[in-house]
């Protein structure tokens, strides 16, 4: 099999404290395909651009004095990039223990029909963050945060169904996900419409449009996982804002 080249897209903001190990495990685990990894820095002012120049010569870092967003970091990093096979957008506070990033492109090599490929997402204590896989509606997003339907939660993220094969699925995570070059070029990327949450929703229904999303959940990251939309006033305007174009965009829930 030929060497398979990937890019890695990760956008930051104020993450000194943990992209370091995300950054330094992806290279340290990356193998058996080349890897090149592009930053793109919101304006943070904990000095997260200059610990990535300082540590990592390889990586090309974008620093901006402004913050329009996690789509439009990851659009800025897409005009970017030179020609490979495929992509990889990255949070940054995921670390990796595997060749993961080999496994999925081989994976998706393999499997011609598959545009975006997730993995399992764990946290680091090694339970699994049980990430949405159904697209977003009514009831997962608002009912499931109160007390008497809690269990929409579950059903939204498939908790239930005990996954042990690849199977499809309509919804990704934007924390961890590989997605062909060819079709992220196709769907130009992310709407930058949104600020922060649902871009990811956004991008899984128009891919679905077009090719297959498929969760592995023989591969995986982990994810130390920080909701800024939970007792964080900021954070919930920006959900629900965010929540509000999705649903206009796609004509309700």
């Amino acid at each position: 099999m030929k060497k398979l080249h990937v890019t890695c897209g990760i956008v930051t903001y104020n993450n000194a404290d943990i992209i370091e190990k995300c950054i330094g495990t992806l290279l340290e685990y990356t193998k058996g395909c080349s890897i090149r990894i592009y930053v793109y820095d919101n304006h943070s002012s904990d000095g997260t651009a200059e610990l990535i120049q300082k540590k990592f010569k390889q990586v090309r870092i974008i620093a901006k004095k402004s913050n329009k967003g996690f789509g439009y970091g990851h659009n800025r990093i897409l005009q970017s990039l030179p020609q490979a096979d495929y992509h990889i957008v990255v949070n940054p506070d995921i670390m990796v223990d595997t060749d993961v990033v080999t496994q999925m492109a081989e994976y998706m090599e393999a499997n011609k029909n598959i545009g975006i490929l997730i993995p399992k997402v764990l946290n680091t204590d090694g339970t699994e963050q049980f990430l949405p896989k159904y697209q977003p509606n009514f009831k997962y997003v608002i009912m499931s945060k109160f007390k008497h339907w809690k269990y929409y939660r579950d059903i939204y993220t498939r908790k239930n169904d005990q996954i042990k094969e690849p199977v499809k699925c309509e919804n990704i995570s934007g924390s961890f996900f590989m997605i062909r070059r060819s079709l992220v070029e196709e769907l130009q990327g992310f709407d930058e419409r949104y600020f922060m949450y649902f871009e990811d929703a956004d991008l899984a229904r128009r891919a679905n449009q077009k090719t297959d999303l498929v969760y592995n959940p023989n591969v995986y990251v982990y994810h130390a996982w920080k909701r800024d939309n939970t007792g964080n006033i900021r954070g919930i305007c920006i959900f629900l804002k965010s929540m509000l174009k999705y649903a206009l965009k796609w004509k309700g829930f």
